[in-house]
């Protein structure tokens, strides 16, 4: 999902909150959650260090992708809700 769409759907979340159907974001969730984003990339790196099949090692470098972006769109809500 690209930061555009994001920022769309954060526009439709502050719309139901203004409408009183949603409950504000905390920070601190965020970063509980990025705490875990950020660790599971740093063992998915050191995986990829030990990982001596080929097809595996490709597969975790996908998922290590994955996780970044994800690092990537939490830092940005983080940045939007503060």
């Amino acid at each position: 999902m690209a930061l555009k769409k994001l920022a769309e759907k954060l526009a439709e979340y502050n719309s139901r909150l203004e409408a009183g159907k949603a409950e504000k974001i905390k920070s601190s969730h965020v970063q509980k959650v990025l705490k875990k984003l950020r660790k599971k990339a740093a063992d998915l790196e050191a995986e990829i260090d030990a990982e001596k099949n080929s097809d595996r090692k490709s597969r975790l470098v996908r998922k290590l992708g994955t996780a970044q972006e994800s690092v990537k769109r939490a830092e940005w809500l983080l940045r939007e809700i503060d």
